[in-house]
């Protein structure tokens, strides 16, 4: 274990390196994410111009979900969204060699070796957004609500890279230049939109088997709504069993690998 956090530190030190010698891309980054941030919270806005409620949550409680979408997706910008766009181009290259003999776990390493320095700003400037969010709710939030709801919130940064590589994983077989990366992308703006909205058969899927609904709203749900046995119990399973579904599914994908030297 010491190991890999050591190794994770260096892939760290090496990001920040080579992000300072690319300053306009570090900023670029910050100007589309901030655009990107200001976009969601304006339609939020334009739709509770028209109703007091949405999927059953004021608009305060929506700004609030919108604000853990964009932390989440920060965090995932940042550790995991390099690496899993590189992914398929290793695959198809046979570059996916040079990383499977190396001496650690195939899958840590590749993906978490591009760490995106230039998208740490964003991290930060969607915690800023949550705080302002969570500093002008009308009601009081106990310190242990706001507490599991950041805990629930990285469980669902977790949900998030599970399902991302568990779109790309197929490369291996249809051996695509982006595995199902444009379908994931369809699928990831479902999380976006607080769970209440959807009904029915399709809110059953984006909960359980394609569970885009647990990566903020039900983190959000939670900090409304308080403790809930049932509720943390959900999201912490799925995500444990999201991370053992992408290792099988890995562990697959690497049988039927055909590298450069076959």
């Amino acid at each position: 274990m010491v190991r890999y956090l050591r190794l994770y530190l260096c892939f760290v030190r090496f990001s920040f390196t080579k992000a300072l010698q690319f300053r306009l891309d570090f900023f670029f980054r910050v100007a589309m994410d901030a655009v990107w941030y200001a976009v969601n919270l304006g339609f939020f806005g334009v739709l509770y111009a028209h109703t007091s409620l949405l999927g059953g949550w004021t608009e305060s409680q929506a700004f609030v979900f919108a604000a853990g979408v964009f932390l989440a997706d920060a965090l995932h910008m940042t550790v995991f969204a390099n690496n899993m766009w590189w992914l398929p181009i290793f695959v198809n290259r046979g570059d996916l060699d040079y990383h499977l003999v190396r001496p650690v776990s195939s899958l840590f390493f590749l993906s978490t070796r591009d760490f995106a320095a230039n998208s740490l700003l964003n991290v930060v400037l969607a915690a800023g957004i949550l705080a302002v969010t969570l500093g002008r709710y009308p009601d009081p939030l106990p310190a242990e609500r706001v507490v599991l709801y950041l805990a629930l919130l990285l469980a669902g940064v977790l949900i998030q890279y599970s399902l991302h590589l568990l779109f790309l994983i197929p490369v291996f077989w249809t051996h695509s230049a982006h595995g199902l990366r444009e379908l994931y992308y369809a699928f990831e703006r479902f999380a976006g939109r607080p769970h209440g909205v959807y009904g029915g058969l399709l809110r059953r899927i984006l909960v359980s088997i394609l569970p885009f609904s647990l990566i903020a709203s039900y983190p959000t749900r939670a900090l409304f709504e308080g403790f809930s046995p049932s509720l943390v119990l959900h999201v912490v399973g799925v995500a444990a069993a999201s991370l053992v579904v992408v290792s099988i599914a890995w562990r697959l994908g690497l049988r039927a690998y055909a590298s450069a030297s076959s």
